[in-house]
């Protein structure tokens, strides 16, 4: 198996304005990681902290950047495996990391 992140990968973050999303887009961050987008319905066109652009869709963050390497789905769905299936449209990048803050109890 081949490492496909490493220091130059390019990030984009689904679910970047949630609690879970944007703590770990935080910690992210300050780590180094290039997170160079954000997805969010209805916010596209904020910035998370000042730095990363928030787009509504993956497939507007993956034109607007022309650089999205990984896709990290951080979106708490509470484990419902069809909330994932709009998130993988044609224009995802290669390799799409899907976790969850929550399991469902």
């Amino acid at each position: 198996m081949s490492i496909l992140v490493n220091a130059s990968t390019k990030v984009l973050v689904q679910g970047i304005t949630g609690s879970f999303g944007g703590r770990h887009t935080q910690l992210s961050l300050a780590y180094g990681t290039q997170v160079v987008a954000g997805v969010t319905p209805g916010k596209g066109g904020q910035r998370f902290e000042n730095k990363v652009p928030i787009f509504d869709t993956v497939a507007e963050a993956v034109q607007a950047t022309h650089a999205v390497q990984v896709a990290l789905d951080r979106r708490d769905n509470g484990g419902d495996a069809e909330a994932g299936r709009p998130a993988t449209p044609p224009a995802t990048p290669p390799a799409t990391l899907r976790t969850t803050g929550r399991t469902r109890q």
